[in-house]
């Protein structure tokens, strides 16, 4: 790969990458040239290509980020992964602002150092809190991940554990949620129990399915090598050599947050995931998740990551919406 800056640069850059395998170029650039169309819009650059170079041409710290793209993206092809409109997002939104003499951002140009890795998918960061995130996750021995939905919280703590759960280091997983929703409580859903709980957990059945095929999903579930339970049921319990997840932990109390944690037991891992901007609870300032991090964080062998609406993976819309939603009241 070749990379060249034009020599007239002014006031807008001209960069030149050559790319050494054409037949890269393809998913490289995406069906009808989307891929590039995306850089160009979101970075305000123009892109030609002609045969395996590429030109760019925008302002300095624009055309140098698209060039990390680009290349960040070639790079990914060649190691075997696939890249999607998600990626391209991910990765642009990733990208720094190196200089025009060619300096890269190496944890976007540079195929990713942290994967997971599940029966049917291989998954890697997109965004650099969640490569932090997936490294404390092979890491340490309880995380709270923290920061507005669509940041891979869950989603990654889930394919961490269906990879320890394949790999053998864990015997069980335990997902678990607290049953608490925009005000509504269970006993005025209709149903028994489980028809009455399993609306809520819903997202850790889905994250499942994206990781397992549907037969092993429903089979270790019925072994109870997974379980997914509301958190209540989870008190008088010591759950050892398990991988456990709490989700929307905003809406624990401090009671149901220190009774959970304390469940905690030998050769387990425990991550903690929540918003802390979303409580649903009737009395918002005592969530035992804003409880819990103010008295664990910095404890050796406890990590705490904090996302933000930049690391919002879904559409780019849905991270403008979290921004303007957490901004300041107008």
């Amino acid at each position: 790969m070749v990379q060249k800056k034009s020599p007239d640069a002014g006031a807008r850059a001209r960069l030149e990458v050559e790319f050494e395998q054409p037949h890269l170029l393809g998913p490289l650039f995406g069906e009808f040239d989307r891929n590039l169309v995306a850089i160009e819009d979101r970075l305000g650059v123009y892109i030609a290509a002609r045969g395996a170079k590429v030109q760019i041409e925008g302002e300095p710290q624009d055309a140098a980020r698209a060039r990390e793209v680009l290349i960040g993206l070639y790079n990914r092809l060649d190691e075997g992964h696939d890249i999607d409109a998600e990626t391209v997002n991910a990765i642009i939104a990733m990208s720094g602002e190196p200089t025009l003499d060619g300096i890269i951002v190496a944890d976007v140009a540079d195929p990713p150092k942290v994967m997971i890795r599940t029966r049917k998918k291989t998954i890697v960061p997109r965004s650099k809190t969640q490569a932090v995130y997936m490294e404390a996750l092979a890491r340490d021995d309880m995380i709270f991940a923290l920061g507005p939905a669509g940041t891979g919280k869950t989603y990654l703590a889930v394919a961490q554990a269906v990879q320890q759960l394949i790999g053998g280091t864990v015997d069980r997983l335990i997902l678990s949620r607290p049953a608490v929703e925009a005000g509504e409580r269970l006993g005025f859903l209709p149903g028994d129990m489980k028809e009455k709980v399993d609306p809520y957990l819903r997202p850790l059945y889905d994250a499942l399915y994206d990781m397992l095929p549907t037969e092993q999903v429903e089979r270790r579930i019925a072994s109870g090598e997974i379980e997914i339970a509301p958190i209540a049921f989870m008190r008088g319990r010591t759950l050892a050599d398990a991988f456990i997840i709490l989700d929307e932990a905003q809406n624990t109390t401090p009671a149901q947050m220190k009774m959970f944690l304390t469940r905690f037991g030998m050769r387990s891992r425990m991550v903690i995931c929540g918003d802390p901007n979303q409580i649903d609870l009737p009395e918002p300032g005592k969530s035992g998740l804003h409880d819990a991090v103010g008295r664990l964080e910095g404890i050796d062998k406890i990590a705490t990551i904090r996302f933000g609406p930049g690391d919002v993976v879904r559409h780019p819309l849905v991270g403008r919406i979290v921004e303007a939603y957490e901004g300041q009241p107008k």
